[in-house]
């Protein structure tokens, strides 16, 4: 065929995918249905778009400019939502930040980020105001209950001036996030996503979650947290509602779903534990079903059990923020949801297969061919796919060096079922997932290395049933000296927080390669045989 230039295309047959127009077609579509719920008060789609454009004015007025990084640290409410959709609107660039960072953290973002303004909620505020002291970045504090007293209030007031939503987007390539990770190799990096990634993982997920417009979707995971693995998008999408939750208390997470008939919700597993040990469960309705996505861990037969009992079904993602959240999905077909326990639970802890528009998983040996699909030969992940990172802000050579020889690399170490299931079996770079958290051992380590009566330490992962995994320490202690638990650990929480320090230690000699190496792996043997002795 031949190439033609009136065939090229135009302002009339070509607009930049971005997920902004999925908030333009809820305002249109579903004007009066109802699309956020937080505490006692509920607002209509129409309702929602007057925040999104109160916040957008607000922004504007500060100078915000298409390119500029706005900054917000934020709990799951629906300014954190509106500013999924306001900053990019002006063609800024999104930047949330973990409100469980310390402000000295946070002062590393802003910096990086090149940040032109912090938004913060009130109970955020203090590690916010001195991250913005010490960055010279401006802050603007939301008024608490988002309309009355001190702060920025956007839930009500005059109708602002209206825009359009998608008119600063020249270019689907073009950043609508800039979110940052656990820093588990050093300082954390940027990770800069593009607006057609996330529209297209917002609709890969509804696909593969099956979300509607009947969806109410609880808030349970942070919206912080990769865009809330583009759900913040995906659910707007598809015309549900957001249940907004300023913290997961099991009581209120059990309320709204009696209140609110929640359909869906995802969570690190730390949170289903929270759920099935919390006496508030007796009151849950099992018979009305919930869908639950959670990732970070393997989920064992007796919390599949426990949380069937309660009525939910339990499905398992697996991604990263480089990937916009989840790239794959291990869910149950007709005839193994009919399995034993033990059996659904070994399935569910495999990773599965892609959803629909999610990157292209393969599991490849060091010459980058793909391991046999045997279920025991190990490979890393490597994606391709319209679902990846543009690159790492302000470091080419860490982009270079995660996109080598045609693929992103995770580290995540896998095998390939027969089935074509995909499921991990280490993690390269020694990372600690508890409760959905990233640690870094060798963070742990620093610090634990400037006890003076500490010589070598050595920081893995102990299998845990409600964490998933802990971080545990084991110790070379200095000749002559007798370091205790407790004194580590009060030494650990002056630098470190809390999520991150040791919950379980030993304290012995290291075993080393001739070299003088620590072999983590007998340590990980070790720290298994543990977590196993004490469940047995």
């Amino acid at each position: 065929m031949r190439d033609e230039e009136h065939l090229r295309p135009r302002p009339a047959n070509f607009n930049p995918l971005t997920p902004l127009d999925f908030l333009d077609h809820a305002v249109n579509s579903l004007p009066t249905k109802t699309a956020v719920v937080w505490r006692d008060r509920s607002w209509t789609w129409s309702e929602f778009h007057q925040i999104v454009l109160r916040l957008a004015k607000a922004l504007k007025d500060r100078g915000i400019q298409k390119g500029d990084v706005v900054s917000i640290m934020c709990p799951n409410r629906p300014e954190m939502l509106a500013a999924h959709y306001a900053i990019p609107a002006l063609g800024a660039v999104l930047n949330s930040v973990n409100t469980r960072i310390e402000a000295k953290d946070v002062a590393f973002i802003l910096k990086h980020a090149e940040s032109r303004l912090i938004l913060a909620d009130p109970t955020c505020a203090d590690d916010a105001r001195k991250a913005a002291q010490e960055t010279g970045v401006p802050i603007e504090v939301f008024a608490e209950d988002g309309e009355s007293g001190d702060g920025l209030k956007l839930l009500s007031g005059e109708r602002p001036p209206e825009i359009d939503l998608i008119a600063e987007i020249t270019d689907e390539w073009q950043p609508i996030a800039l979110n940052y990770t656990s820093g588990t190799t050093g300082n954390p990096k940027g990770v800069v996503l593009h607006h057609r990634g996330a529209w297209l993982n917002a609709v890969g997920n509804i696909t593969a979650l099956q979300f509607n417009d009947k969806t109410a979707y609880l808030w349970t995971l942070p919206m912080f947290h990769c865009n809330g693995w583009c759900h913040t998008w995906s659910i707007t999408a598809a015309g549900g509602t957001h249940v907004c939750l300023d913290k997961v208390v099991p009581e209120a997470v059990f309320e709204a779903m009696d209140r609110i008939g929640v359909t869906h919700l995802s969570c690190a597993p730390v949170v289903l534990y929270m759920l099935i040990n919390s006496d508030a469960k007796e009151k849950r309705d099992a018979s009305r079903r919930i869908t639950v996505a959670t990732g970070g861990a393997a989920p064992t037969a007796s919390l599949i059990k426990q949380m069937d009992a309660l009525g939910f079904d339990f499905i398992h993602l697996y991604g990263l923020t480089e990937c916009y959240g989840p790239t794959s999905i291990r869910e149950l077909n007709e005839h193994e949801a009919g399995l034993d326990v033990e059996e659904r639970a070994n399935l569910l802890a495999r990773q599965g297969v892609r959803h629909l528009s999610a990157n292209r998983i393969r599991v490849v040996n060091d010459e980058g061919a793909e391991v046999p699909a045997d279920g025991t030969t190990v490979g890393e992940i490597v994606l391709t796919g319209n679902t990846l990172l543009a690159g790492y802000y302000r470091n080419p050579d860490e982009t270079e060096k995660a996109f080598a020889g045609g693929g992103f690399h995770t580290g995540d170490l896998a095998v390939r079922h027969p089935d074509g299931h995909i499921e991990i079996k280490d993690r390269a770079k020694d990372v600690i997932i508890t409760g959905g958290e990233n640690v870094s051992s060798l963070e742990v380590e620093d610090v634990l290395s400037k006890h003076p009566d500490v010589a070598i330490a050595a920081v893995v992962a102990k299998p845990d049933e409600k964490w998933g995994e802990i971080p545990m320490a084991f110790i070379e202690a200095k000749s002559g000296t007798s370091p205790q638990p407790e004194t580590l650990e009060t030494f650990c929480r002056e630098h470190l927080p809390g999520f991150k320090i040791p919950r379980a230690w030993a304290f012995c000699e290291l075993p080393k390669t001739a070299t003088g190496k620590i072999q983590k792996y007998v340590l990980r043997e070790q720290a298994a045989e543990k977590a196993a002795g004490a469940n047995g």
